[in-house]
């Protein structure tokens, strides 16, 4: 992973010639790339070629996904950042790309601000929810109450190391001092066999990953690291609501372009995305799927990478967690 992640570093400042302010009022007059780090077929995946449609029909040019998967998105990122910022290439960001990766790595072949945000896609929020093994907690305040009373007995699973999930639960040991062993998987699917297979008892999940095993009864949830209970989980509580203050936590995802893109470029992309999201069907077929359609301001995601940064950043550092 080191390797990849500094030998890519010679390709992150080969930036295009920026375009003209005539060439920024008429984009675009050809296709757009939009690069995904993440293999077909996952979340990110998904949501990008759902709105990538939508998209294409009021650019009135065709928006092409291209898969870049590898170095924990920093593949895609640096492949992005040499695109040039002309409005051409962008990019599913995520909280890895652009909060995580910077302090989980001691180099990386990107730099978080040669990225500029034009609007936040989506947002799949974390449930802390237990399989069969989990049986002994009620709810959630039992969970707690038990994972108190026997420092160490207990221990979770996570999706992989650094993750939203992973980083969700070490923000609920750290708010209510629980002593629970992480062990982390490759993926989610290994993660959640494992929990509903009854090895481990509990994990933090998204509902996109989850919703099968959710719904056939094998995860049970238990509380939503939300600022409101979700609308397919009514009656499961978000930790504000059990008293449980400041942890919210979601994996989001965003699109964003090189640093350097022209503002009516940015506008333009962001008008185009804003509109797909928000039209019935793909918000509809994204709700379903367990995405929190958004789709907003790209001043109002920018705000949001501003403090999402400065909370995740001091989390990794103050618990010294390091990838590399």
């Amino acid at each position: 992973m080191k390797r990849i992640l500094v030998g890519l570093g010679v390709v992150a400042v080969a930036w295009a010639a920026p375009i003209s302010q005539a060439q920024a009022q008429n984009f675009p007059s050809k296709s757009v790339r939009w690069i995904v780090p993440y293999p077909a077929g996952g979340g990110s995946d998904f949501l990008a070629r759902t709105v990538s449609q939508a998209m294409a029909q009021d650019l009135g040019q065709p928006v092409v996904i291209d898969n870049r998967a590898g170095g924990n998105t920093a593949i895609a990122a640096a492949e992005t950042i040499r695109s040039g910022p002309d409005g051409y290439t962008v990019l599913s960001a995520d909280n890895g790309t652009l909060f995580n990766n910077p302090v989980l790595y001691s180099s990386l072949s990107y730099k978080a601000s040669d990225l500029t945000p034009v609007t936040l896609l989506g947002r799949f929020p974390m449930i802390l929810a237990v399989g069969p093994s989990g049986a002994e907690f009620k709810d959630a305040k039992d969970f707690i109450a038990k994972v108190k009373a026997a420092p160490g007995k207990y221990s979770y699973a996570s999706v992989g190391a650094g993750s939203p999930h992973h980083l969700a639960m070490e923000l609920l040991k750290q708010k209510l001092g629980l002593h629970i062993l992480h062990i982390p998987y490759r993926g989610a699917a290994p993660a959640m066999n494992d929990v509903v297979g009854g090895q481990l008892p509990v994990m933090m999940i998204d509902p996109a990953a989850g919703a099968g095993f959710l719904k056939a009864g094998k995860l049970r949830p238990l509380a939503v690291a939300n600022d409101k209970r979700l609308p397919q989980y009514p009656n499961v509580p978000t930790f504000d609501e059990l008293g449980i203050k400041g942890v919210e936590a979601a994996a989001l995802v965003g699109m964003v372009a090189p640093t350097g893109t022209p503002p009516a470029v940015i506008a333009r992309l962001q008008q185009a995305a804003s509109k797909a999201i928000h039209q019935p069907d793909v918000f509809k077929k994204l709700a379903d799927a367990g995405v929190e359609p958004v789709g907003g301001s790209t001043a109002d995601y920018a705000a949001l990478i501003k403090q999402q940064t400065a909370l995740w950043q001091k989390l990794i550092t103050d618990l010294k967690i390091k990838l590399d």
